[in-house]
């Protein structure tokens, strides 16, 4: 009868200390879910520098976008070749003119490029292959296009297309956009025939390069009586013939170059902007 007590009591100690681990065990479980849970919840500090990063890209990209561009306006004009102007077929009260420097890089241009640039004046500057045939010239020619202004074609030797057969005329004008293209990376965009004297073989040209006749509407400085720097400033400021759309004749001489920056705040003072290469189209 004793050894059935013992034995009924032994068994029940057993149950209770089965029952107690059952017990731990379920704890030890849930409590790992719950950890779990928490740590998915906490946000990863990679993650949030990321996020942090991607917000500031984009407020960075915001902000460049409401920059205001810097560039060509986008007024447009045409050569006009009944009076070789520029025409701007909306109407306005604004006054301009185009500068164009002839002969370059004979002695001035460079400086002559300078100047305008300090005065924010833009130009054609027409480049012969005779002043372009040293390495020299050509870093002039390429420095002056870097600095943002146009180079046209003036021919290789400055010929009169006229009295030149069309091999030779094709020589002068072809072989003159490759030497500039090689040089600044791009075709010149316009063309000026010495003494403003083309050909229907030179027209031809025009059209198979893509370029632009370019002949003016006054200039002055290859007359005696206008080679000095004040007699040039004034003619070329006070002439006449100075209109809306004038296209401006000028050289790389000595006395145009000192007088260039008179000649540019002269016709501002009378009220003239300037017109910028890219804004003139076919």
């Amino acid at each position: 009868m004793k050894k059935a007590l013992i034995g009924f009591l032994i068994l029940l100690l057993a149950g209770c200390a089965a029952e107690s681990s059952a017990e731990k065990d379920q704890d030890g479980i849930d409590g790992g879910n719950v950890n779990t849970e928490e740590e998915s919840e906490e946000p990863d500090v990679n993650d949030s520098e990321d996020k942090e990063q991607d917000v500031n890209d984009a407020e960075d990209a915001n902000q460049d976008s409401e920059e205001e561009p810097v560039g060509v306006p986008e007024i447009t004009y045409t050569v006009n070749p009944a009076n070789w102007t520029l025409k701007m077929e909306a109407e306005t009260d604004e006054k301009v003119v185009l500068l164009t420097i002839d002969d370059a890089p004979d002695k001035h241009a460079l400086e002559m490029a300078q100047k305008l640039k300090d005065l924010d004046v833009p130009a054609i500057f027409f480049v012969n292959g005779h002043f372009m045939d040293t390495d020299d010239e050509k870093d002039i020619v390429k420095e002056i296009y870097e600095m943002g202004f146009a180079i046209g074609n003036h021919t290789m030797s400055h010929a009169n297309l006229k009295n030149s057969s069309e091999e030779k005329q094709r020589h002068e004008i072809v072989a003159l956009s490759e030497e500039i293209e090689a040089v600044t990376g791009v075709a010149p965009r316009f063309f000026r025939a010495p003494f403003g004297i083309n050909t229907e073989f030179s027209k031809k040209l025009m059209e198979e390069q893509g370029m632009l006749f370019m002949n003016w509407t006054y200039g002055y400085d290859w007359e005696k009586e206008y080679q000095t720097s004040e007699g040039i400033a004034d003619i070329m400021v006070n002439t006449p013939l100075l209109t809306d759309g004038a296209i401006l004749l000028m050289h790389d001489r000595d006395w145009t170059n000192e007088a260039l920056v008179d000649i540019v705040k002269g016709l501002q003072a009378k009220g003239y902007t300037f017109v910028h290469p890219e804004q003139i189209v076919e």
